[in-house]
C-alpha cells in the first residue's frame, strides 16, 4: 500500500478516535505507543499525525509529543460563524449553478442517512451527515469556497460531532436535510437558505452546552453494535 494512502487512513482512525473521545482533547499523542498498537511503522504514523494538526485537530510540539487540540468556545463559536455564511453561500450559489447531477448526489447523501441513521453507531451517522453538507458545497461550483470549507470543517469536526452527539434530534436532523435537499430540486433558494440557517443554528446551541455542561448527557462511548 501507498505510504500517502496509508497515512490517510491512519489519520482517518485517528480522526475517529478524538471524536469518540478515546484520544481526548489535550491528551498527548504517543506516535510510537499508536504505530505499534495500529501495526504501522512509524514514518506513516508522523505523516497521519501532521495531517491532522494542518486540519487543525492536533497540535505540534517541539521535541514532545503532540497533543489533541483543545480550542475554546470562543474559537469554536468564530470558526462556527464563518462555517455558516460558508454553507449559506454554497447553498445560494447550487441553487444557480448546481448540475442536476449535483442535485441527485446531495438527494442520494441525505437518502443514505435516512435509510442508515438508525442502524449505524454515531460516527458513522456523523460522517454521512457532513457528506451531506460537502456535497452542497461541491454543487456551488467554486474551488475556493470549497477550499475554505474544507479547511473550517476540519477544524470544526469534533465541534460538530459533539453537537450530534449531545441533541441527537433524528427527526429533526432528518427533517431539516429533506426541506434543504427539496429547496435545492426545486431551484428554491429562500427555502434552502431558511433550512440551512436554521439546521446551522442548533450546531451553536449545542456547542454551547457542551462548553457549559461538559460531558453531562453525552451518549456512552459505542460498543459497535448498531444505534437504537
Amino acid at each position: 500500500m501507498a505510504e500517502g494512502i496509508l497515512a490517510e487512513q491512519i489519520a482517518n482512525q485517528l480522526r475517529r478516535d478524538i471524536l469518540r473521545g478515546k484520544l481526548a482533547p489535550g491528551a498527548s499523542i504517543k506516535e510510537r505507543d499508536n504505530a505499534a498498537e495500529m501495526g504501522v511503522s512509524r514514518t506513516p504514523m508522523r505523516e497521519a499525525i501532521r495531517i491532522l494538526a494542518q486540519d487543525g485537530l492536533v497540535i505540534l510540539r517541539p521535541a514532545r509529543s503532540p497533543i489533541v487540540a483543545q480550542p475554546t468556545l470562543r474559537e469554536v463559536e468564530d470558526n462556527i460563524e464563518v462555517l455558516t455564511s460558508l454553507e449559506m453561500l454554497s447553498g445560494e450559489l447550487a441553487v444557480e449553478r448546481a448540475s442536476d447531477e449535483q442535485i441527485r448526489e446531495i438527494v442520494e447523501a441525505q437518502s443514505r442517512m435516512e435509510q442508515l441513521y438508525d442502524e449505524l453507531d454515531m460516527v458513522d451517522v456523523f460522517e454521512l451527515d457532513m457528506e451531506f453538507h460537502k456535497a452542497i458545497v461541491r454543487a456551488a461550483n467554486n474551488r475556493v469556497l470549497a477550499e475554505t470549507h474544507g479547511a473550517i470543517l476540519a477544524r470544526l469536526w469534533r465541534a460538530r460531532y459533539l453537537s450530534a452527539s449531545r441533541k441527537r434530534s433524528r427527526d429533526r436532523v432528518l427533517e431539516q436535510h429533506n426541506a434543504i435537499a427539496t429547496g435545492l430540486c426545486n431551484r428554491d433558494v429562500d427555502m434552502v437558505k431558511r433550512h440551512l440557517h436554521s439546521h446551522l443554528e442548533h450546531l451553536v446551541i449545542n456547542v454551547r452546552d457542551y462548553f457549559e455542561h461538559g460531558q453531562e448527557n453525552l451518549p456512552p462511548e459505542p460498543d459497535n453494535t448498531p444505534a437504537a
